[in-house]
């Protein structure tokens, strides 16, 4: 494959695998912006529409499966929330959609069916072409066994369709749930690949600092996220909200019994014995609300059946849904209120929070509240949504002892709302471009070239499979570097990055055209090292804890390639300190006692060498002066136990805020070694991973040239520095190594580069 179209490839792309409908096959009722989501999620064939209650997802999923139905002849499958059924099949007919209802499989009929959650497993999810899930956040409130029932049960399901109000953006497992329901990736992947642990605490996760701008563009492939159809460029002037009042009100404290004074909440036993103490009035105080308008729709809404039992008793009309009632009843009653049979409902947020359209209600009433802003959000929503005409007042009585938790719901929403918008600003414009089948912007790629004048070094900001094209045939006369493996967007997110692969395949077949390069310009019989460690492997990213042998793979590359395995060195490593930065299951003390079969050795770094075929027409000599027996003795030596982690060229301000490690460049007493041992003063040295140009620093203090190649712009300017202050040294004399040759290590350590000292 030629190089760009490899680069190419390493691009998200959710290949369409959809229908297309002619415009004339859609209903006229239908908005432009509606029309455009339906047709971009038709084409797209698996897809979700995370749109704000109100923007028509109902109607959005009727014609989506009245359109596969049509297309393909099968049958499509609606799963929605208890009632919300019936909801659907009146809307179908204003619409001129005929939907089913189905219990079971038996009830089946051709065309558009729909069907409660609760009942899946009454169906046969192979007979279906397509699948629904409405108000599919249900996949982060059923239980871990429900979700992957639904995703399991329609893997093979050909076109797929989710829908929820505008998802938490910062609750990435719930996008992670759809993209896995979808056939996108599963939520492993997404995790692996945009996320990393949030400081010690492995069950929070946050996006890598490079991968925010490529997670948008991924979420933008497979989704549209619009809270109003202004937001993506339409015309949304019949889209504005009405006005939402609050008004929180607090009724006095009570003394629970057992207690001499009103308790202070501290845990969720303090708060039942507090909303019980106060039950009474705070429900004397909603029917008193009610009773002082005898016309309005009323919806109350509780957390407990003793509220609810309580508010049944003392309003008058009031009908109870509760969750022991049985299917029929919650149904009717359900349905009842949004039509003139029920004037009062009195539910939970956890029984018909979700789905239901109730417009035609503007006075909402909360009799307590949870910490659960979710259900606060969704049980508001259903009568303070698009279509709604009257202003929504909305009253909230709770406990003083509750003040706490109100704070904690009014703060989350006002997180919500903050990082609702931030999505919207990171994909409108890659959701309009996909919308319009526009083709995406291309990532900016930027080249450069420095050179020293005296011709000791010259650096290339660029691609190196690129770049490296512009190197003569044979004319270096020794490479070292360590190269980058498959962590994605730890420094960068650009594709031409060899790390940012999804999975260490992809990273090999990246590395081999670098490897057919460095047989062109590396000189016969001449030498090449990598510096690498094997990689420990984890049962989020691999499934399993344990070692990956880069080493290994990375020795076969260059062998399949042509190139001989000629030599290694194992470089100690202190455990303790990769314990300490890393937190290893395999080295932490603690496993000891726990099950030593996890415990493991520390992990090396290794020198690995390999020669290019061929006759060296320059043999590299060295005197017993320069080399003596002592030093060859170290040298040769197949573990090297005294070089100094922290002997590294200074790296702090190469460092990007984005950047999730810290540079780790290679230590100046490897390269030194390397550099003295397989090649000559006058000699050119070459790195097509310079990063902040340590083995160009070390090559030009031992009177050797350097070439290098980076492609991070911060790390390519720092680079251009310590290459610089290098010639200055070596320019005032001050060169060390061997026989006095170069300048003493401690002074590499003290030099004033890029900051503070690295710890690999």
């Amino acid at each position: 494959m030629e190089y760009s179209k490899f680069i190419e490839s390493k691009a998200f792309v959710n290949d369409s695998k959809g229908i297309k409908v002619k415009d004339s096959d859609i209903a006229d009722c239908l908005y432009d912006f509606q029309k455009d989501i339906l047709q971009w999620s038709l084409r797209k064939g698996r897809s979700a529409i995370f749109a704000d209650c109100g923007l028509g997802k109902t109607l959005l999923q009727l014609e989506w499966s009245k359109a596969i139905h049509q297309e393909t002849g099968g049958d499509v499958l609606i799963l929605a929330p208890l009632a919300v059924s019936m909801q659907t099949k009146i809307e179908g007919e204003k619409f001129g959609i005929d939907v089913n209802i189905a219990a079971t499989q038996d009830d089946i009929a051709a065309g558009v069916n729909i069907t409660n959650y609760e009942k899946l497993h009454n169906f046969n999810p192979d007979d279906f072409s397509g699948i629904v899930l409405d108000e599919s956040s249900i996949l982060k409130s059923f239980t871990g066994k429900v979700r992957t029932q639904i995703i399991t049960s329609f893997e093979r399901t050909p076109f797929k369709l989710a829908c929820t109000a505008t998802p938490a953006p910062n609750d990435f497992m719930e996008l992670g749930n759809h993209a896995e329901f979808l056939g996108v990736m599963t939520r492993p992947e997404m995790l692996s690949m945009f996320f990393v642990h949030d400081g010690s605490d492995t069950s929070k996760w946050r996006l890598k600092g490079h991968a925010r701008e490529k997670f948008w563009e991924w979420l933008s492939l497979w989704s549209v996220v619009i809270r109003h159809p202004g937001d993506l460029g339409y015309d949304g002037r019949l889209y504005d909200l009405p006005p939402l009042s609050i008004d929180i009100e607090y009724v006095e404290a009570r003394v629970s019994e057992g207690f001499l004074l009103p308790m202070n909440v501290t845990d969720l036993a303090d708060r039942r014995r507090s909303r019980k103490a106060s039950l009474e009035d705070r429900v004397s105080r909603i029917v008193k609300l009610i009773n002082n308008d005898k016309t309005s729709k009323h919806l109350v809404w509780c957390n407990y059946n003793d509220e609810s039992a309580l508010l049944k008793k003392t309003l008058d009309d009031a009908v109870e849904v509760k969750g022991s009632d049985t299917t029929t009843h919650k149904e009717n009653s359900l349905i009842g209120f949004a039509g003139d049979d029920v004037r009062i409902l009195v539910t939970k947020p956890s029984i018909a929070g979700f789905g239901m359209n109730w417009q035609n209600c503007h006075k909402v009433y909360f009799c307590g509240l949870s910490d659960s802003y979710e259900q606060y959000y969704q049980a508001v929503r259903r009568c303070w949504r698009f279509g709604q005409i009257n202003p929504v007042e909305l009253k909230v009585v709770v406990s003083e002892c509750d003040e706490p938790v109100v704070d904690n719901v009014m703060r989350k929403e006002k997180d919500m709302e903050t990082m609702q918008m931030s999505v919207i600003e990171h994909t409108k414009a890659s959701i309009k471009k996909e919308l319009r089948g526009m083709k995406r912007d291309e990532a900016i790629y930027k080249t450069s070239h420095t050179n020293s004048e005296s011709g000791m070094w010259e650096l290339f900001l660029g691609d190196c499979i690129e770049t490296i094209k512009h190197i003569k045939s044979d004319s270096v006369h020794y490479s070292v570097f360590s190269p980058p493996f498959a962590s994605l967007y730890t420094y960068s997110n650009s594709d031409r990055d060899m790390g940012n692969c999804k999975t260490r395949s992809d990273f090999y077949e990246h590395f081999r055209y670098l490897i057919s390069e460095l047989s062109r310009i590396v000189m016969p019989g001449r030498n090449i090292s990598f510096h690498c460690m094997n990689l420990p492997t984890s049962k989020q990213s691999d499934g399993v804890i344990g070692l990956h042998d880069f080493r290994g793979e990375m020795i076969k590359l260059f062998v399949d390639a042509g190139w001989i395995y000629h030599s290694e060195v194992c470089i100690w490593k202190d455990p303790v300190t990769a314990m300490q930065r890393t937190k290893a299951l395999g080295l932490l003390h603690k496993q000891i006692k726990k099950d030593s079969c996890m415990s493991r050795q520390g992990v090396p770094d290794y020198l690995v060498t390999m020669r290019n075929p061929g006759i060296n027409n320059e043999p590299v000599t060295h005197t017993d002066e320069s080399y003596p027996v002592s030093l060859w003795q170290e040298i040769a030596s197949p573990i090297w136990m005294n070089i100094r982690q922290g002997n590294t060229l200074q790296k702090a301000s190469a460092r990007e805020n984005d950047d999730e490690r810290h540079i780790c460049p290679l230590q100046l007493e490897v390269i030194e070694r390397a550099v003295a041992l397989w090649s000559n003063p006058g000699d050119v040295v070459f790195s097509p991973f310079a990063g902040i140009g340590s083995e160009g620093y070390q090559s030009i203090l031992m009177d050797r040239r350097f070439i290098g190649i980076e492609l991070k712009e911060s790390y390519y300017t720092c680079a251009c520095r310590n290459l610089e202050q290098a010639e200055n040294k070596r320019d005032e004399g001050l060169l060390f190594g061997v026989n006095s040759e170069y300048l003493p290590s401690n002074e590499l350590q003290q030099s004033d580069t890029c900051d503070t000292a690295a710890t690999v």
